[in-house]
This record gives C-alpha cells, sequence and structure tokens, in this order.
C-alpha cells in the first residue's frame, strides 16, 4: 500500500511539473490574428475550350472564410491537440504552418525545424520502389542521404514491409503506403511536427505504433500540433487543446473541457452545460431514475408512446433560492435527444440546507427505439451538480421510423 502510494503521489508531480516546465518555456509556435480566405468562382472553366466559348460569362466571386483571427501560443515541447468539426478549418491553419498556404492577414513564427505530417506519401514515385521512395522521401523531408540510408532498415521495420521493399509503390495497397509514409516522417530530426489525422488509418496494431512514438517524441521534448477528432487521444496525449469552428477558437484549455466543448458542438448539450461555475458545492445529486405514473417501481425499459417520470434524488447542503433542476437524455452515440428543464415553468422556490427532495418530470415517451442514458442535473447561483448516465431506459416500439422522436402526426391526402 504505501509504495502504491508513493508511484501515485509521483505520477502526480511529474504532471505537475510538466505543466510548470511548459509555464515557463519559451513560444515554439506563434500565430497572430492569422486570416485565410478562399475565392471560390461561380463560374468554374475546366478547359481552354470551355474559356473560350464563354468568353463573358460571369466571373464573380465568393468568399469562404477558412480563418478568422486566429491567436495562438504553443510552448517549446507542448503536446497542442487542434479539434474541430470537418470543415473547420484545422487543416487550413496546420498548411498556413507549414506554408503550404500564405496568409491573408496576420503573421505565423516557427522555431526551430518543421516536419509536417499533413498529407503522408507526397512525393512519392507508385514507379519507384519502397527502397527508392524512401531515400528520395528522406532527403525531402530534410536529412542527408547518408541519414536516409543509415534510417532506411528502421523505416522498413517500422512499416512492417520487409517483404515488399522492392515492389513498385502502384502495387501497394494504401494502407501499406501510409505505413511507409508515416515510418518516413517519424525519422526527421524536427523540433515541431505538425500531425493532421494520421491515426484515421491503419490497423489496430499500427495505430499502436503510432500512440507510441507520439510517447517517444513527447518524451524528447519535441513540439507538437496534433489535429484530430479522437478524443480520447487528446486526453491521453495532449497538455492542452483549441476547439475550431468556422473558422474562428471557441476555446483554448485542458483536454478534458475542450472534448466535452467538442461533443457538445458535434451532438449537442446536456442540460446546464454552458454554466460557467464549479461543481458542487451548494447541493448534491443522489441519485436518478426512470418509473411510470401511479408506480414506485423503477424502469429500465419503456413502450413508446406510454407517459414516463424521470426523477432526481437531491440534497441540498446550503440554503438556496430558485434552483434550476433538468434532466438530459443521451442515446448510445451520445446524442442529446431530450431535455426538460424546471426553468421554463417558473420558478422552483426556497430551499434550506439539510432539506431532501425528489424533482420529477413527466412527459409522453415519443422517443425512437434505442437506449438512453439519463443525466439529472440542477443550477444555482455559483454551482452546478450533475451525474451522468445515472440510469438507462431501453424505449421499444412496434415500428421503428428512422427518426431519433417518433411524435404523433396526422396525414391527409387531398385531391387536386
Amino acid at each position: 500500500m504505501l509504495a502504491f502510494s508513493h508511484l501515485t503521489a509521483t505520477a502526480s508531480d511529474r504532471a505537475a511539473e510538466r505543466t510548470r516546465a511548459l509555464a515557463g518555456a519559451p513560444p515554439a509556435v506563434l500565430v497572430d490574428g492569422l486570416s485565410k480566405r478562399f475565392r471560390l468562382p461561380h463560374q468554374q472553366y475546366h478547359t481552354l475550350k470551355e474559356r473560350a466559348l464563354h468568353p463573358f460569362a460571369s466571373r464573380r466571386y465568393e468568399e469562404l472564410h477558412a480563418l478568422e483571427d486566429i491567436s495562438i501560443e504553443v510552448a517549446r515541447g507542448e503536446f497542442f491537440g487542434i479539434v474541430g468539426r470537418n470543415g473547420s478549418g484545422k487543416s487550413t491553419l496546420l498548411k498556413c504552418l507549414a506554408g503550404i498556404y500564405s496568409a491573408d492577414q496576420g503573421r505565423v513564427e516557427v522555431s526551430g525545424r518543421l516536419s509536417p505530417f499533413i498529407e503522408l506519401g507526397v512525393g512519392f514515385h507508385p514507379e519507384m520502389t519502397a527502397r527508392e521512395n524512401v531515400i528520395n522521401n528522406a532527403i525531402m523531408l530534410g536529412l542527408t542521404r547518408k541519414q536516409a540510408r543509415t534510417r532506411f532498415d528502421q523505416v522498413i521495420e517500422f512499416a512492417e514491409l520487409e517483404e515488399f521493399v522492392d515492389l513498385r509503390l502502384k502495387n501497394y495497397s494504401s494502407g501499406m503506403t501510409v505505413r511507409l509514409a508515416f515510418a518516413v516522417a517519424v525519422q526527421v530530426d524536427a523540433d515541431v511536427l505538425l500531425v493532421d489525422e494520421v491515426l484515421a488509418v491503419g490497423d489496430a496494431s499500427f495505430q499502436q505504433k503510432c500512440f507510441d512514438q507520439f510517447e517517444r517524441l513527447k518524451s524528447e521534448g519535441r513540439t507538437i500540433l496534433f489535429v484530430t477528432h479522437d478524443m480520447a487521444s487528446v486526453r491521453r496525449f495532449c497538455d492542452r487543446a483549441m476547439l475550431i469552428d468556422r473558422g474562428r477558437i471557441v476555446d483554448v484549455s485542458d483536454p478534458a473541457s475542450i472534448s466535452s466543448e467538442y461533443r457538445e458542438i458535434n451532438f449537442g448539450a446536456v442540460a446546464h452545460g454552458d454554466q460557467v461555475a464549479e461543481s458542487g458545492g451548494q447541493a448534491r445529486i443522489l441519485d436518478g431514475w426512470c418509473s411510470e405514473p401511479g408506480s414506485d417501481e423503477r424502469i429500465d425499459e419503456h413502450m413508446q408512446g406510454r407517459r414516463c417520470i424521470a426523477s432526481m434524488d437531491v440534497q441540498f447542503d446550503e440554503a438556496v433560492e430558485d434552483p434550476s433542476f433538468a434532466i438530459t437524455f443521451r442515446n448510445n452515440m451520445r446524442h442529446t435527444i431530450f431535455v426538460a428543464r424546471s426553468d421554463t415553468h417558473g420558478p422552483t422556490g426556497h430551499f434550506e440546507a439539510g432539506e431532501r427532495v425528489v424533482v420529477s418530470f413527466a412527459f409522453d415517451n415519443w422517443l425512437a427505439p434505442s437506449r438512453y442514458t439519463l443525466t439529472p442535473s440542477l443550477a444555482v447561483a455559483g454551482s452546478v451538480a450533475r451525474e451522468d448516465d445515472v440510469a438507462e431506459l431501453e424505449v421499444t416500439a412496434a415500428h421503428r421510423s428512422g427518426g431519433v422522436i417518433d411524435p404523433p402526426y396526422e396525414v391527409e391526402v387531398t385531391r387536386t
């Protein structure tokens, strides 16, 4: 027991030490007021013939604001996550940092040698063998010819392509090509690495190799900007993370907070998820469950179309005025499907310290057939209490429409 406690304290100390070290480290990447726009023509020409045949066609453009006033500072040695929905501007930001795109406004400063993992395999020639491509690509990424040859065996071993080293790349599968490209890229002695969704490809074994390489690079003090949709990877590797949406920064914070905000942008927020307050303090949620009217029996299965009651057991530790109670139902994809709040029905009144209450929400259950989790929450000035997924409810129905809810409706056909 003593040894276990000592190890736990050591791990905590290491995390605190890393945080302090990063706080005092100079910036490796500085982005100040970066904006990038693309002009999208209404009329696109694909050949000279089309342009000659339509010389007076409209040449108007629309502007796509890919990035708007992006300002971030990443410390030397920091593992920095960048997350957001498709089309939010993540890859555009990395390409601006890599110099692939020029910025319309603002400035970008990178301290040290940079290696982009943005489009793995760029520069590979399909008519050349893996051996030839590895040497050439490594030189393109900044290694000398001698270094490229010295590290060739390591690259092939990592990619697990020993049997295919003299095979032309055009005969490789897409997975084999990506494995080879990643294996070359991690051999580059770069100070700053730009990584764009490289873990979205490859099998589980190869992804674990990528994880191991990230751990090594992180321990070596490399600066890594990591674009991903995988929130588990963000929480595992990143020191901080940034959420970007529609070309603008939504938030820069710790990985857990950014993961939560990312889920809310994609799948909807739980009730009181937008409250800026410390958890707990004035009240606690002790339990949550579902039942039917006229019965105290808790249920985990319910027939669509019947009346349902979702309840929470709340303990007040301090006297409070008009707390807001709420319930959230989420499906197995973590999408928020149904939210009910007490503050839409008026004030809830005064509650004394030590008082314990049961708050119930009754509703006609028109949720689509699926399994849902119940998350009760309450908010009062200064604190938020929430217990995620305290109960499950399996909704069954005679028919499945394909929607997320199946409210009653009427159909009328009128002949004209």
